[in-house]
């Protein structure tokens, strides 16, 4: 399954993981719950547009951050990010695959997180209210 972000979601061969929502959604309309298997699809998506694999691709509670990634190329994501807006979620998922390019957040990093997020058209939020409001990039 490919999916293309850019002002909307499009998800091609007619496959459409959201209950509900048609082939062609704002970004920020969809903030009800994805699948575990609809997540995975986009951190791949992101991962080969980026030029990277991950070794390992994880869900569990975090209590401070959004997302984590370790030296040896293992991504954790927090599983309440699969209840948040699309571009919040591909800022994030775009963020930590970079850490497997560039382990600072230095110049460079935050340059190329600009031009990823730029190209495919994410606009870059923040999400208010609880511990993960301060992700930052």
């Amino acid at each position: 399954m490919s999916l293309v972000l850019d002002d909307y979601l499009i998800w091609e061969h007619g496959d459409i993981p959201y209950e509900g929502v048609s082939a062609l959604a704002p970004l920020d309309k969809l903030e009800e719950v994805i699948s575990e298997a609809v997540f995975r699809a986009e951190v791949a998506t992101w991962a080969r547009r980026i030029g990277v694999e991950p070794k390992e691709v994880h869900l569990r509670a975090m209590k401070r951050k959004w997302a984590s990634c370790s030296s040896k190329g293992r991504l954790t994501f927090d599983p309440e990010l699969l209840k948040q807006p699309a571009a919040f979620r591909a800022e994030v998922i775009v963020h930590e695959l970079l850490h497997l390019r560039i382990p600072n957040h230095g110049p460079l990093f935050k340059a190329m997180l600009r031009a990823y997020l730029t190209k495919y058209g994410v606009n870059k939020i923040k999400v208010e209210g609880d511990l993960h409001a301060n992700y930052s990039t």
